[in-house]
């Protein structure tokens, strides 16, 4: 009969999948990284496949890591809550969240008020492009994200933070900058700058080119929103980018476009076994606080 796994293996596993990191996953657990090794090498032994793929400077999941990974990190998300219900629910003292989003706003102004709350909680993080965030979101690799329109299903829980539309970026001396709108057709004598492959924007620009017909003969495309930003700065050409999604510049402008005047939303998405932890519950508080009072102030 083979032996079982033991708690420890299961939790070195479930970390190192979490992380991405056998030295991430240790520092976590407070434990060295080679009995987190260790643990993961005779997970493996026991079930006798590999987890994990170990390419240089990176980790991924085998498609029996990712089924293990699954069931292991609910049984995780259990224990925090249990372990949350027996502790003194008084203060947040400490604590990680692992949040992405598609792009650094409404992101950034929640992440800097959470912050400033609850100096002590670490959040981890990270820009992604909308395909591979929601990616990340349906492999359980993150603990929430704040993503533009994302797909409706049963394993998440869903919050709406605002609603928004495309606009043509450029900057305050540009020819463009003090027209009231400006349509698709014009633009198509401008080097359009956009985020890079995978991204909303340009699933989203692209299909409205198709739908009316035109050619943009020069496209920019850029890694990350801070690279749009310097590039339209630099006068390199008119970024199309949803209202608010950069921070504000006195240097750029945001004209709307009369070919795309539908609003898309910003939501908090959490996968929907981690909804009722203490720290996503907390920074979820932040997330609607800070909505109604911009709500408010635009009142």
């Amino acid at each position: 009969m083979n032996t079982p796994p033991s708690p420890y293996q299961i939790k070195a596993f479930t970390h190192v999948a979490r992380e991405g990191s056998f030295s991430l996953a240790a520092k976590v657990l407070g434990v060295t990284q080679s009995s987190v090794t260790q643990h993961v090498g005779k997970l493996e032994t026991v079930m006798g496949t590999q987890l994990f793929i170990r390419r240089r400077g990176a980790l991924e999941l085998t498609r029996a890591g990712k089924e293990l990974f699954a069931i292991s990190d609910r049984l995780t998300i259990l224990e925090q809550l249990v372990n949350e219900k027996i502790s003194d629910y008084s203060a947040l003292t400490d604590g990680h969240i692992k949040l992405i989003a598609n792009a650094p706003r409404p992101a950034m102004p929640i992440i800097a008020e959470y912050g400033k709350r609850y100096p002590q909680v670490q959040i981890d993080f990270t820009l992604y492009d909308w395909t591979t965030a929601m990616s990340l979101l349906n492999e359980r690799q993150v603990d929430m994200a704040i993503i533009t329109e994302p797909p409706q299903g049963d394993s998440f829980v869903t919050h709406e933070l605002r609603r928004s539309r495309y606009m043509a970026y450029t900057r305050c001396d540009h020819p463009l900058a003090k027209r009231n709108a400006v349509s698709l057709k014009e633009l198509q004598s401008e080097t359009l700058v956009l985020p890079g492959d995978g991204s909303l924007t340009q699933r989203v620009v692209n299909s409205k080119i198709r739908k009316h017909g035109l050619t943009f003969s020069r496209i920019l495309k850029t890694t990350t929103f801070p690279m749009v930003k310097e590039a339209l700065l630099h006068s390199l050409g008119v970024g199309l980018l949803l209202e608010n999604s950069l921070y504000p510049s006195q240097n750029l402008v945001a004209i709307p476009v009369e070919e795309m005047p539908e609003n898309y939303r910003d939501c908090v998405v959490i996968p929907k076994d981690k909804n009722d932890l203490r720290l996503i519950k907390s920074f979820l508080g932040v997330c609607i606080e800070l909505v109604v009072s911009e709500e408010k102030r635009a009142g």
